[in-house]
């Protein structure tokens, strides 16, 4: 596939980013492609899904993901309906993304409601072939039995994102297969770095969860933000920056079937 003038090869993915989010966002997402920075677009409901889609339709650096996030079904904001719509768009994507179970403070008493929900998304995934952007807050072991009795687990390429789970739950997902996306705030804390640290290099993703719904995302900053991130991972690791760079790249461009 040729490049169309002005994009830059990409180098690095930002593999769970709600670039929707942002006023800017078909401007963001071309400035991405000129800087060379690929993306995993993840959306929040299924009619987001539908208009990130039509937004980024062209977009060869930018994958969007058909979400429909555990905090808009805890609140009211998503119900019956739009699982109803995303089990209907599920056959009309590969990219799946953000859903997942949140067991937190924030969504106490909606626990049924959301793994009611979980087991339809993940049922509706179940003929494989995706790639899932997860969320599991207090919730890992149970996201990966979903996954596990729908058979979504075995099928398709599932991604943990910022992983704040157990470091049991973090063995599971790892000898399940699944892949974890790591963000700077991760590193901020003893548990992140050392989790940080334990994921296989060829399960390792790159992610900033910017920008919060209504803010902006720079792909000058965000770029800066991931280059930082390769760097402080690399040292942890004790791996070349540049290395370990383009092997996060290589998986990345992969999952998101870039070239």
């Amino acid at each position: 596939m040729r490049r169309p003038e002005g994009e830059a090869p990409v180098r690095l993915f930002d593999m769970h980013c709600h670039l929707d989010f942002a006023p800017d966002a078909r401007a963001a997402a071309d400035a991405m492609a000129a800087a060379g920075l690929g993306a995993f677009a993840t959306t929040v409901t299924p009619t987001g899904f539908e208009r990130a889609s039509a937004l980024f339709a062209g977009c060869e650096n930018v994958r969007t993901g058909l979400g429909l996030h555990p905090w808009w079904l805890a609140d009211g904001r998503c119900g019956e309906t739009d699982v109803e719509e995303f089990v209907r768009l599920a056959k009309t994507t590969r990219y799946i993304g953000e859903v997942g179970l949140d067991f937190g403070k924030r969504c106490e008493g909606s626990g049924d409601a959301q793994l009611a929900a979980f087991m339809r998304i993940a049922a509706a995934c179940a003929d494989g072939g995706r790639l899932l952007s997860l969320h599991a807050v207090k919730a890992a072991g149970c996201v990966l039995d979903v996954l596990e009795r729908t058979g979504a687990l075995a099928s398709n390429a599932c991604v943990f994102h910022w992983f704040s789970g157990t470091s049991d739950e973090l063995t599971r997902v790892i000898r399940s297969g699944c892949f974890v996306s790591v963000n700077p705030r991760m590193l901020e804390t003893k548990r992140g770095r050392a989790y940080a640290q334990a994921i296989p290099e060829d399960r390792l993703l790159l992610e900033t969860d910017m920008p919060p719904e209504g803010a902006s995302y720079d792909p000058a900053t965000e770029l800066a933000r991931l280059e930082r991130l390769v760097a402080d991972l690399a040292g942890l690791r004790r791996a070349d920056p540049p290395a370990l760079a383009a092997h996060i790249a290589d998986t990345s461009a992969r999952l998101l079937q870039l070239p």
